[in-house]
C-alpha cells in the first residue's frame, strides 16, 4: 500500500525538492505550507509527472490547531517537519513576539505535529519522523539565539521520542545540514550583511563556509538521499541520531 508522508515547509526549498524526490518515489505526498499557493504549485508538478499530491495550507506556528488539522488527514506514515524560519538579532533587541514565532515553528509545532500523529503510528505499528535540523543544531553562530535553541530543542525532542517510540516500529531522527542554498539562507545573507557590516560576498566566504573545510554549500539532493535512506526498511533500527551533513565543520 502507498504510504503517506506529510511535510511542512514544502512549498519551497528543502521542502519542495523533499516532494518532489518522494513523489518520484511512490510515496502520497502532502505538500503543507503557510503559503498555499506555493503549496498548490508543487502539488501540480507533482501530479502532472504522475505521483499523487494534495496541497495544505497549515500553519506550524499556529500550535493548538495543529491536532485538529492534521486529524482530517487520517493515518499519516511519514512525518518531516522542515518548516523553518529565521530572524537575525543581538538578544538585547530580539523582539519576544520573534522568539516564540521561531520556537513555536521549529520545536513547539514540530512536537505537536508529532503527538498527533504518533497515536496512528503506534496502531499501525509503522513510522518515520525526521526532523530537519541545522548545523546550529549543535553549534552556535551569533545574533542567532532564537533558531538555535529550537534546534538544539529538536535534536533532544528527538532523542525523547525515539526512547518513547522504542517498542514500535518507527524511528525518529534529525538530519542537521551546514548551509544550503534556499530562499531562508539568501535572506540570511543579507541579513548577517547588514548585522556585521559586509558584504554579501564576504558574508559567504567569512562566516558562512569558513568553518567547513570542504567550503560548499550542501545540495538539496544530499539531504534528499539522507531522508530516503532513513526511510529505507534497512534503517528500521536507526532511531534518535543526528545525522550531520557539515562538511566536516563539527569534527574540528
Amino acid at each position: 500500500m502507498q504510504k503517506k508522508v506529510l511535510i511542512t515547509g514544502a512549498g519551497s526549498g528543502i521542502g519542495r525538492y523533499l516532494a518532489l524526490e518522494l513523489a518520484a518515489q511512490h510515496y502520497q505526498v502532502i505538500v503543507s505550507d503557510l503559503q498555499l499557493a506555493a503549496a498548490e504549485q508543487v502539488t501540480g508538478e507533482i501530479n502532472a509527472a504522475g505521483g499523487q499530491a494534495t496541497a495544505l495550507r497549515l500553519n506550524v506556528a499556529a500550535v493548538a490547531e495543529l491536532g485538529k488539522q492534521v486529524a482530517a488527514l487520517g493515518h499519516i506514515d511519514v512525518l518531516i517537519n522542515n518548516a523553518g524560519v529565521q530572524f537575525v538579532e543581538k538578544l538585547e533587541d530580539y523582539p519576544l513576539e520573534k522568539w516564540q514565532l521561531l520556537q513555536d515553528v521549529m520545536l513547539t509545532g514540530p512536537a505537536m505535529l508529532c503527538k498527533a500523529l504518533l497515536p496512528g503510528m503506534q496502531a499501525h505499528n509503522f513510522g518515520r519522523i525526521i526532523n530537519i535540523g541545522s548545523i546550529h543544531a549543535l553549534v552556535a553562530s551569533k545574533y542567532k539565539s532564537a533558531y538555535v535553541a529550537a534546534k538544539h530543542g529538536l535534536i533532544g525532542l528527538g532523542k525523547v521520542l525515539a526512547l518513547e517510540t522504542a517498542n514500535y516500529d518507527i524511528t525518529v531522527n534529525t538530519i542537521c545540514p551546514a548551509y544550503v542554498k534556499t530562499p531562508l539562507v539568501e535572506q540570511q545573507i543579507a541579513a548577517q550583511a547588514q548585522q556585521h557590516g559586509l558584504s554579501e560576498a564576504e558574508v559567504i566566504d567569512t562566516i558562512m563556509l569558513a568553518p567547513m573545510p570542504k567550503k560548499a554549500f550542501i545540495g538539496l539532493d544530499e539531504i534528499a538521499h539522507s531522508v530516503k535512506f532513513l526511510l529505507a526498511k534497512e534503517a528500521r533500527n536507526i532511531t534518535g541520531q543526528t545525522l550531520v551533513l557539515d562538511g566536516g565543520w563539527t569534527v574540528q
